[in-house]
Parts: structure tokens; C-alpha cells; sequence
């Protein structure tokens, strides 16, 4: 590794502060230029049968209105990064959020664990930005009670967990 590639980790790990942080504060303007225009988002377990969203202007439109009134928290840790190419990196990151409804839109209170598989690409101007984000979430609890995995005293842990076909170890 050399200390070029150090440098693009560090300017990589910044770029997913600024997205939590920036979401958090519903900053979307800011926000887009985290990614490329052509971004490709999935997020198979909160959007079940729904295609990627591709574009950043697509995401923003779906995502805002979504979290309208939420107070969120998320973090991202334990970062595994990559770079592939000269302009190319993919990353992994262990995830929490914190979504609080207000009662006007039910109100419910959910934490969520998982982590995000990306893609990043530097642009013409020397920053990096996400090309490709697909969140995999392993928990979910809704008000302290787990809504994913469905609890099910009939099966194993292991039979429980999503069978994603994007899960690094489901890909063959």
C-alpha cells in the first residue's frame, strides 16, 4: 500500500462522514454531491421487489420525503476500503441507524444494523464519490421489539438470515 493510496482511503472515509452527516441534518443539497450523477442505490431488505435506484437526483427525491420530520442517527464503522483502480475503490462498513417518526407519521421509534457494500469513483476534480451503495441489513427492531429477522422459534439462526444473491457470501 502506498502512502497515495492511504491518502484516498482517509478522503474516502471522510466522503461517508459527510453522507451520514449530511442525511442526518436533511442537508440534500449537499448530500448529492457525495455521489456520482449515475449512482446505483439498493436497498433489497427496506425496498423488497423494488429495482435499484439509479441517479443521485432519484435518490434524493425518494429518500427526503421519506425521512421528512425524522430525527435519524446513523454511523457507520470498522470500515474495510479498498482501492482497485486509479480512480476506482470499493468498500465495506459495519452500520447502526436511529429512525424516530414523529407521531404524524406513526411515530415509531426503529434501529436498524447491517453494513453497506459501495463502490466509490473519483471524479474530473480529484474527489471521490459513491458510485454504487447497496445497504444489507441484518436487524431491525420497531419500538424494542425485532421486526427483521421475523422471529421464528421453528428455525436456525442461520435460516433466518437473508439469502440475498449480493451478500458477498451467497455470490459465486
Amino acid at each position: 500500500m502506498t502512502p497515495t493510496h492511504l491518502s484516498d482511503i482517509e478522503e474516502i472515509r471522510q466522503l461517508k462522514a459527510r453522507y451520514f452527516r449530511l442525511m442526518d441534518q436533511k442537508r440534500w443539497t449537499e448530500w448529492l454531491d457525495v455521489f456520482v450523477d449515475d449512482v446505483r442505490i439498493d436497498t433489497p431488505i427496506d425496498t423488497p421487489g423494488q429495482d435499484p435506484i439509479v441517479g443521485r437526483d432519484n435518490f434524493v427525491a425518494f429518500l427526503a420525503p421519506i425521512l421528512d420530520g425524522v430525527i435519524t442517527c446513523h454511523h457507520g464503522h470498522t470500515s474495510e476500503i479498498r482501492i482497485t483502480g486509479p480512480d476506482t475503490a470499493e468498500g465495506l462498513w459495519a452500520m447502526e441507524d436511529r429512525l424516530d417518526w414523529p407521531p404524524s407519521k406513526g411515530g415509531a421509534y426503529i434501529i436498524g444494523t447491517g453494513w453497506y457494500e459501495e463502490l466509490y469513483r473519483r471524479g474530473a476534480d480529484g474527489r471521490w464519490r459513491i458510485a454504487s451503495l447497496t445497504l444489507h441489513r441484518i436487524r431491525i427492531d420497531a419500538d424494542g421489539t425485532r421486526v427483521y429477522p421475523p422471529a421464528d422459534p421453528a428455525s436456525s439462526e442461520s435460516e433466518s438470515r437473508p439469502t440475498d444473491p449480493n451478500l458477498p457470501e451467497n455470490r459465486h
